[in-house]
């Protein structure tokens, strides 16, 4: 017997490791936006949290879990003169090539969530566009029946709707629904929705940021299938 019927992935932190994938990413991109002037660089890692030196986040950057909208309002505080919806492209067309980090092999653990009879989505707070280019990239798009971005309609997390947008899609009662995400938008919207929550442990998030709102905190996806027949 199995705790859902639908399991609904964050992806950055969540499908794919957060430090593996963006890390170096945030680096260039950085660089990229600054015209490779060290001020600059400096002004744009200050307001977004992140540490050039050691190339991380900070676990409180807005960077990790905003809209890729919000993310480029950010940056612009840095970069007077630029506008948002010049940076928003160039954040949405260089994340699409980011170099993943799978969290597990994708392919062999949602084969085994399918063969279940699972239905599976994904919702995340970039865009649809790098949404579909990542999982693409990964192999991996197949095998979800649902996928949205902060830019699909149904609003962005922390608010419940786009979850609630899964689970009218795929017909299923939300707390049937497991919400698995790496930081605390995820699981708020997952309980604002009346879902289950999982946290994992592949973002920037500890144990002790996502336990107060999840059923269970994990070390990573690959867990998640004894979870929920246990």
């Amino acid at each position: 017997m199995s705790r859902a019927d639908g399991v609904l992935f964050d992806k950055d932190g969540t499908l794919f490791d957060f430090h593996a994938t963006w890390s170096g990413w945030a680096h260039d991109v950085i660089r990229d936006l600054a015209g490779g002037e060290a001020a600059v660089m400096a002004r744009i890692a200050e307001v977004a949290q992140f540490d050039l030196e050691t190339r991380a986040f900070h676990p409180a950057s807005p960077v990790i879990a905003c809209t890729n909208r919000e993310v480029a309002e950010c940056l612009a505080q840095a970069l007077p003169g630029r506008a948002i919806d010049e940076i928003e492209t160039h954040l949405m067309l260089s994340a699409a090539d980011a170099p993943l980090a799978p969290a597990v092999p994708l392919v062999p653990f949602l084969d085994g969530l399918a063969a279940r009879g699972l239905r599976l989505g994904v919702m995340t707070n970039d865009t649809e566009y790098g949404a579909r280019a990542h999982l693409t990239s990964a192999g991996v798009l197949g095998h979800f029946h649902f996928v949205a971005g902060f830019d699909s309609g149904h609003g962005a997390k922390p608010a419940p709707g786009p979850l609630l947008a899964f689970a009218r899609a795929m017909g299923l009662a939300p707390a049937r629904v497991v919400m698995v995400g790496d930081s605390a938008h995820d699981l708020i919207a997952g309980r604002a929705a009346g879902m289950q929550t999982v946290g994992v442990l592949t973002g920037t998030a500890v144990e002790a940021d996502l336990a107060p709102l999840a059923d269970v905190v994990l070390p990573d996806i690959g867990h998640l299938p004894d979870w929920l027949t246990a």
